[in-house]
């Protein structure tokens, strides 16, 4: 007769999983905002909208982090991507003019790695405090044949909250308004298939894993003291695929490229990688993680809220007149 077969002998280890839970609580519970009423742990999550909002309109977001793991797996780094993961959702957010307000993410793995999987999630929670969301819950999810050996893969969910009147859409850009950019950390979280690509080529004389900024407590800021008209995430697609998501028909985006110093990182890529120019601004962010539009009597204040928020910011185009649809130019 047959030896009985067990999860575990099928590839699942049930206590590891549980121990992993756990081992995350600590991480998670620094993230509880006061609205959260059951977080990790259960089968879903409760969590109140703050008291503070009139008309609350929720605002949802998910993301991955892409093939920037593929790099963490090579340098068995995991302590910086959960970051990112937070990063992408909370940016997006934002950019409505949202609070985010709780995140879950999604893990999964063929055989689950607890020290590995601990350096994810509290990567996780250090995003999550860094946007001022709580890590409510999430999947662990354990699939033996389906990652290869060492791998795992990503996903997170964030919602935010505005008050109804206060949804930044940009039907008020016009003509004239001003763009400011706020720099970026690095590549994020983009153009990381093209990154392993040129690795292939040279070795880096940078970190590469530099997390994604975070932008939400700044940004949050200043929206309570300056009239803000449109925010850009600048992700995959660069600045000429992302500003003209905000903007309204019959506007273009003039984006001056000599405005701000392109970080070396960038210039190392596209020398290592000989990547072209306009390839470079289609696939990176090249030094400007995201996008705020503004009157220009406003943008002084604007970039000094920002800088005294710790954030490097530049002036770096202007809102013109144009037939069509939206479009962002560099020049």
């Amino acid at each position: 007769m047959s030896k009985p077969l067990s999860y575990r002998d099928a590839g699942v280890d049930i206590d590891e999983g549980d121990a992993l839970v756990e081992a995350i609580k600590p991480f998670a519970r620094r993230t509880m905002r006061p609205e959260v009423l059951a977080g990790i742990g259960g089968f879903g999550a409760l969590c109140e909208i703050p008291k503070k909002y009139r008309q609350p309109v929720l605002v949802a977001g998910t993301d991955g982090v892409g093939t920037k793991l593929k790099l963490a797996f090579q340098l068995g780094r995991h302590d910086t991507v959960g970051i990112d993961l937070v990063a992408m959702s909370v940016n997006d957010v934002l950019v409505q003019g949202a609070e985010p307000l709780f995140f879950l993410d999604y893990f999964a793995c063929g055989k689950l790695e607890r020290r590995v999987a601990a350096e994810v999630v509290k990567g996780i929670a250090r995003g999550c405090e860094l946007g001022g969301c709580a890590l409510i819950g999430g999947e662990t999810a354990e699939m033996p044949g389906m990652y290869p050996e060492g791998e795992y893969d990503l996903a997170g969910f964030c919602v935010g909250v505005v008050e109804k009147d206060r949804i930044i859409d940009g039907r008020s850009i016009a003509p004239g308004d001003t763009v400011l950019g706020i720099a970026s950390s690095g590549p994020h979280s983009n153009g990381y298939s093209l990154i392993r690509r040129i690795l292939e080529r040279a070795s880096a004389p940078f970190d590469l894993l530099e997390p994604t900024r975070i932008y939400v407590k700044p940004v949050l800021k200043l929206l309570e003291s300056v009239p803000v008209k449109g925010l850009a995430h600048i992700t995959g697609g660069g600045l000429v695929g992302n500003v003209p998501r905000v903007l309204p028909k019959n506007t273009v985006a003039k984006i001056r490229k000599d405005s701000w110093p392109r970080p070396p990182v960038f210039e190392w890529l596209q020398q290592a990688g000989g990547v072209a120019e306009d390839e470079m601004w289609r696939v990176f962010n090249c030094g400007i993680g995201m996008a705020v539009i503004v009157a220009p009597a406003h943008a002084r204040a604007a970039a000094d809220q920002l800088r005294a928020s710790g954030e490097t910011v530049y002036e770096i185009g202007a809102l013109e007149a144009s037939a069509g649809e939206p479009e962002a130019l560099i020049v």
